[in-house]
Order: structure tokens, then C-alpha cells, then sequence
């Protein structure tokens, strides 16, 4: 009785009571691909937690101080207060490497959940109205977390993310008019500076954090909440039909669970498998650099970009504009987060199609996207595999020289072969579906008819198949109104695009 009289008292003062019934019954697709955005949340929510940890013993200062800690070979030598803290919590704080590596772990498996996320939504049309918003602080959330990725990755202070620091004040004193302006305000002077680990730490636990709070439960809940969630076809659904578990008590139970399983997974990999030991680096100083020196994975295209780009640089008005950074730096991130964000905009307009989707697409069903989708991939990989050109020359035992050779011409004509390949399988795929379902199934029975000759038995297609292989009818277009007419070489264009789009 208590226990209800003050649920009433609440819902007379707040008025959540018809909110939190309708959420209790709100329902959610039982389909596995539903958990790859849960995997980004709890890996997130893994990082807040291990990341407030670290903040009560780390000291985010560039002072001089003489090592005097329990790790010997270290002892005497002079370093920066942010590497003799790091160093004291991975040997002298309880739990301390332990929440090191789990900080480290799950950033890594936070990109990656990302990245997997976001191929499923735009290889089954998942951004599509009224996702689209949603879609771009996917992107945006994405960008930031690499950046944040990279400002906590500098913050030890070691050899290794001194070296990663120094590319960093490279790129960004590259950058015309602002770039030396905006270097002294991040480095506080010259390279390295006494600021640039404060500075860094402030943006990492504060400014970026704060931001992606906003935009995580914006994304994964207010938004997500409003619509309704997106289910592949079958047979019986629709646009407006959703099939699933209501939130609680299945899919409460299910989804803490998972938490759980995410949390422990991070656990063992920080447990079992090392990562970033930082006592073997040593601190950074700017006249040395370590050998082999790869980044995590996820910058990775950028260092591939640097290393395959030429030497171009040019003069205007005396100040010299050095290409083979700012392409690499800043173009080639650029045109990967422009390309995601106004994609959904640029297929709407070429397709025509301003309909509400809740039911996604085979990437068969859409070749053209399927293959942009996998030119990008190939794309983000070649940049990828060329940031580690000299391990692979080393290793393989081939030319410097040439494995950049090999890559500068991969990066170009990759994407492209991959847009072409992709975009034939798909429509072979699709072309097969279609007979399946004009022709029947394959039985694997192989009967003799009276002529002699031998012919497959094959079965009709059911129902639940022929909700599965058959792509709902594109909707009707809006009559054109004369005034709204655009001019013929656009709409030549447009439809010269759409009827590529349909295969």
C-alpha cells in the first residue's frame, strides 16, 4: 500500500505514470543484429565507469618529476608527472592495470561496435526516413569517439603516444591561416609545451564525454523510443506491425544480461590479453622515436593516409601549404564522414522516395547502395592496411617503396572494383530470387520422366519465403505539379539515376 501511494503521489506531481506504461509495453525485435547498438552502449557505459576510476589517481601534468616507483628499470629516470602516475597505477594502485586495460579494451570494442552498427543500418537501409536524424548523430557520436579515442591514447605520456602528439601538432600546424594558432592554444607554445596534457585531459574526461551523454541517450533512447524499431521482413509484417518481446519483462532481462556478458568479455580480454604497456615505451622524449610504432586500429587509415600520400607542397604569397598532410589529415577523414552523413539525403533524392520505412532491405535488394557500401569499406581498409606499410615490408620481405606503390593505386582503384563486383553479385542474387520464386524451390529429388529424360522436382514457394524474397513495391511517386518542375538536365539526371539505382 505504501509503495502505491507513493507511485501516485509522483505521477500527480510528474506525470510519468502514462509514459512508463507505454514503455513497459513498448516492443522490441528479437532479431540478433538488434544487440550490435547495445553492444557500443554497455561498452560506453564500461568505459564511464573504469574511466572515473582512473581520474582519482591519474595526474595530468607535464612536470618534471625523477621516477622513484616500484618498477625498476624505470627508477631515476625523469619523466612527466602523467607517465610516473600512469606508471604508480598499473603497479602500485589495487585494480589499477586491471581498469587501465578495461578502459582500453572496451574503447577499442566501442569503435568497433560502431562500426558494425552502422554497416548493418546502411547495408539494410536502416537510416532511411524518419531515421535520417538519428543517422547523423551516428555519424557525429562515431567522429567524436575517434577523437576522444586519440586524446586519451596521448594522455600517458609515453614514447608511443608522445609520437602520436607530435603528428598530431605536424597535421595541425599544416592547416592554413589557423593551424599555427590553433597549435599554440592546444600545445600552450612550442612542441611539445607544458599544457598539452592538461588541455587534452579536460577535453577527454569533460568536454567529450559531457557531449557524447547528450547524444548517446538521444540516439539510443529518446529517438529510438519515439519510432518504431526497424525489423527485417517476414511474413505477416508491415510498416506499422512490429514483432518482438515488450521491454519488461523480456527484454529488461535480456538486455541486463547482455550488459553483463559485454562487461565480462571486457574483463577477461584486459585480464588475459595485454595491451598499451606503457613500462616498456618509456616516456616520451621528443628526440627519440620507437621503431614499428602503430596506432590502435581505428586511426589506423589516417596513419595509412600520411604514409601512402606524395610529397606535394606549393607557395601562395610565401607561405608554404604542404598537401601531403592536409589530403591525408583532413581530406580523407572529410570525405568519409561527409559521404555518411549526406548519404540518405542523396539516395532520397535520386530514388524519389520520401515514404516512412520501419522494414529494412536485403542488401541484394538495393545493388547500387550495397556496392557504395563495400567500396567504402575497401576504401577505409586500404588506408587501414597502409599504416603498417613497413611492417608488411618487413615481413614479407618487399620494398618499402613498393608496398606504397601498391597501396597509392589500391586506395583509387579498389573502391571502384569493389562498387563493380558487389554490384553484380547483387543483382545475380536478386535475378535468382526472382526465378525461385517464379519457378519454385530446389528439392534435390531428381525424377525420370517417360521421354527418358531427368528433371528436378521442385516445390512452390511458401508464404513465409515469398515474404522474405519478394522487395516491397517502390511507392507511388507524387503527381508533379507545373510550377514545381525542375529543369530538364536536373530531372534527365535524376532519372537517369534512378533507373541505375533499380539495376
Amino acid at each position: 500500500m505504501q509503495g502505491s501511494s507513493l507511485a501516485r503521489a509522483l505521477d500527480d506531481r510528474l506525470g510519468g505514470a502514462g509514459f512508463v506504461k507505454k514503455a513497459m509495453r513498448k516492443i522490441f525485435p528479437d532479431h540478433w543484429t538488434f544487440l550490435l547498438g547495445e553492444i557500443a552502449l554497455y561498452a560506453f557505459v564500461v568505459i564511464l565507469l573504469t574511466g572515473v576510476f582512473l581520474t582519482l589517481f591519474f595526474k595530468p601534468s607535464m612536470r618534471e618529476v625523477v621516477y622513484d616507483g616500484v618498477y625498476v628499470p624505470l627508477r631515476g629516470v625523469t619523466m612527466s608527472e602523467a607517465y610516473a602516475s600512469s606508471l604508480d597505477i598499473s603497479f602500485e594502485v589495487r585494480g589499477g592495470l586491471l581498469m587501465r586495460q578495461m578502459h582500453h579494451w572496451a574503447t577499442l570494442i566501442f569503435l568497433a561496435a560502431i562500426v558494425v552498427h552502422a554497416l548493418r543500418n546502411f547495408f539494410t537501409g536502416a537510416f532511411r526516413k524518419p531515421r535520417d536524424l538519428n543517422w547523423l548523430i551516428g555519424v557525429a557520436l562515431f567522429a567524436l569517439v575517434m577523437l576522444n579515442g586519440l586524446f586519451g591514447y596521448s594522455l600517458p605520456d609515453d614514447l608511443l603516444s608522445g609520437a602520436g602528439l607530435r603528428i598530431l601538432h605536424g597535421v595541425t600546424i599544416s592547416v592554413p591561416l589557423v593551424g599555427t594558432y590553433v597549435a599554440m592554444f592546444l600545445f600552450g607554445g612550442e612542441f611539445p609545451g607544458e599544457d598539452v596534457i592538461p588541455r587534452l585531459y579536460s577535453i577527454h574526461v569533460l568536454l567529450v564525454p559531457g557531449i557524447l551523454l547528450l547524444l548517446i541517450p538521444l540516439h539510443a533512447v529518446v529517438l529510438t523510443w519515439r519510432q518504431t524499431h526497424t525489423q527485417f521482413r517476414a511474413k505477416g509484417l508491415n510498416d506499422r506491425v512490429v514483432r518482438g518481446a515488450p521491454f519488461f519483462p523480456a527484454f529488461l532481462a535480456k538486455t541486463t544480461v547482455f550488459f553483463l556478458w559485454v562487461t565480462g568479455v571486457v574483463a577477461l580480454l584486459a585480464t588475459v590479453f595485454q595491451i598499451n604497456p606503457i613500462w616498456l615505451y618509456g616516456p616520451y622524449m621528443p628526440g627519440h622515436v620507437s621503431a614499428g610504432s602503430q596506432p590502435d586500429w581505428y586511426m589506423g587509415f589516417l596513419e595509412g593516409a600520411l604514409r601512402i600520400m606524395p610529397p606535394w607542397e606549393f607557395t601562395v604569397f610565401g607561405q608554404t601549404v604542404t598537401m601531403s598532410v592536409l589530403i591525408p589529415a583532413l581530406v580523407a577523414p572529410g570525405l568519409l564522414f561527409t559521404a555518411l552523413a549526406v548519404y540518405p539525403f542523396v539516395e532520397r533524392w535520386v530514388t524519389r522516395d520520401q515514404a516512412i520505412h520501419h522494414l529494412l532491405d536485403r542488401p541484394r535488394d538495393v545493388p547500387v547502395r550495397a556496392g557504395l557500401g563495400v567500396a567504402g569499406v575497401v576504401y577505409y581498409g586500404v588506408l587501414w592496411a597502409a599504416g603498417g606499410n613497413d611492417l608488411i615490408a618487413t615481413t614479407f620481405h618487399i620494398s618499402l617503396y613498393a608496398t606504397t606503390w601498391i597501396f597509392r593505386v589500391a586506395v583509387v582503384a579498389g573502391p571502384v572494383l569493389a562498387f563493380v563486383v558487389t554490384r553484380r553479385i547483387c543483382l545475380g542474387l536478386r535475378a535468382r530470387d526472382r526465378h525461385t520464386v517464379e519457378h519454385g524451390v530446389e528439392t534435390g529429388v531428381i525424377v525420370r520422366g517417360v521421354e527418358g529424360g531427368y528433371t528436378e522436382v521442385e516445390r512452390p514457394v511458401g508464404e513465409e519465403e515469398a515474404a522474405v524474397l519478394v522487395p516491397p513495391a517502390r511507392p507511388e511517386l507524387p503527381p508533379v505539379v507545373e510550377g514545381d518542375v525542375p529543369p530538364p538536365a536536373k530531372r534527365r539526371l535524376q532519372d537517369a539515376l534512378q533507373r541505375s539505382w533499380d539495376g
